[in-house]
């Protein structure tokens, strides 16, 4: 997400270096380019204009400061400004009503809606320790009931049944009733979803909020329809009090325009951003985080909570000690290590929240992708254990078996194994306590297809 924007701004900021005072005529092209970086990001122009007009008025005639470049003057002004538009601060759903709290989905069809409802309850569940109900009011498409029961089974919610014969508001008053029966807190309904905003959609869902007085209310969009996605939100708000909204898709957006715009034309807070398709990819939304993110200066905060929920301790305690005893890091640590980084997001999430990406050559960043590690771990999946542990006894017959079973290249193969070796050495260097000379020899960059895991 934003990398087209993050390459722009961090070639403005490149264009500041050496100037002692920012000044009208000096920032005039860096403004031009954040304008056209704006644009480009599918932001709307009231938003652009009102953006760049901010900028330049707490920009123009700022003394730079002594431990301050220009360019990162400009970068704090920018910074600044992006948290403000996209709405300061985290907000957090508002569950302090009597249980079962209500929340209410609602989104046009293929937002991502359903699946929405399972992340959010996966979430409640694992960070705000909730029980949750799930039912789903979609009479129109009975795929989405039983897709709703699945993912309830997967995130090990409570999930009410429903048909398609029902009325959407007894379906939902029933759930409610068999929440509060069974002391749940958090009951999350799923609505149904059109492919284009219709008055017969807006009086249903109208009277499904009038039933249910949800207290939170959560609009549901894709974010790479771009500043359509704060259109359809805004024509939502217009009918329907929401609280919120979850962008969906991310992962796949590079423009980010919709993050940018959607506070500024509804008013509304971002509260969620859906990163990848699996149940655990949710993430909440701070706009303090996302503007460092967009500015090339990573989101080691968000990485560091993305870490605690999803690295499995007990692996990493085992790799600790076998590291005290003196044993090698082998293949199958490497594997473990590769799964670890796939239930963080994969690499591209990974990438896109540690500091000084931005100056990494792109093509050195499309080098290392999620294909390309779940090749490796592939690879490593067809070798017996004895060759996992024993990486040297890898020879001429068993490269070609183990390419076979892996359906690669023997060459494939042996890239792996010299990047395993690098591993290897790295792991000796930081088990030496030789971390900050290693990362000064590499200069905060990575090798080649490789990261530090």
């Amino acid at each position: 997400m934003f990398e087209n924007l993050t390459d722009r701004l961090a070639r403005t900021v490149r264009d500041l270096r050496g100037l002692g005072r920012l000044t009208e005529d000096n920032i005039k092209d860096a403004l031009r380019e954040v304008r056209m970086a704006l644009l480009e990001a599918d932001v709307s122009l009231p938003v652009v204009r009102q953006f760049v007009d901010q900028v330049k008025e707490k920009a123009v005639g700022q003394e730079v400061m002594k431990s301050l470049t220009p360019g990162q003057a400009f970068i704090k002004v920018v910074n600044d400004q992006l948290v403000e538009l996209m709405g300061e601060a985290n907000e957090e759903l508002a569950l302090n009503a009597a249980p079962p709290a209500v929340v209410m989905m609602a989104g046009l069809q293929g937002s991502g809606k359903t699946t929405t409802v399972a992340k959010l309850s996966r979430w409640l569940k694992e960070r705000k320790k909730k029980s949750v109900l799930v039912v789903s009011c979609d009479i129109y498409r009975p795929a989405a009931i039983d897709q709703l029961e699945t993912l309830a089974k997967e995130v090990d919610v409570n999930f009410f049944p429903s048909s398609i014969d029902q009325d959407p508001v007894a379906i939902a008053n029933a759930a409610l009733d068999h929440a509060r029966k069974q002391f749940i807190d958090v009951v999350v309904v799923d609505t149904a979803g059109r492919l284009h905003i219709d008055e017969e959609m807006m009086a249903e869902i109208k009277r499904l909020h009038a039933a249910i007085k949800p207290i939170e209310t959560l609009f549901v969009v894709d974010s790479m329809t771009g500043q359509d996605a704060a259109n359809t939100a805004k024509a939502f708000n217009d009918a329907l009090p929401l609280t919120g909204v979850v962008l969906t898709k991310t992962d796949g957006d590079a423009r980010g325009g919709a993050a940018l715009s959607i506070r500024q034309i509804t008013g509304k807070p971002i509260k969620f951003l859906g990163i990848g398709e699996k149940t655990e990819a949710l993430e909440a939304f701070h706009p303090d985080r996302l503007a460092s993110r967009i500015l090339g200066m990573g989101d080691v905060l968000s990485l560091v909570e993305q870490a605690q929920q999803t690295i499995d301790q007990d692996e990493a305690a085992k790799l600790a000690k076998k590291f005290q005893k003196g044993k090698g890091f082998d293949l199958e640590d490497f594997r473990s290590q590769l799964q670890q980084m796939s239930n963080m997001g994969g690499v591209a999430s990974l990438m896109d929240k540690l500091p000084g990406m931005g100056e990494i050559p792109k093509q050195a960043k499309d080098q290392v992708n999620d294909k390309e590690f779940r090749r490796m771990e592939a690879i490593i999946s067809s070798m017996t254990m004895k060759e996992r542990q024993r990486p040297e006894i890898i020879k001429g017959s068993r490269k070609r078996r183990i390419a076979s079973g892996s359906g690669v290249e023997v060459q494939d193969v042996n890239r792996l194994l010299k990047q395993f070796t690098q591993m290897q050495k790295m792991m000796k260097k930081m088990k030496k306590g030789g971390m900050a000379k290693m990362m000064r020899s590499m200069k905060g960059r990575m090798p080649p297809g490789m990261m530090p895991f």
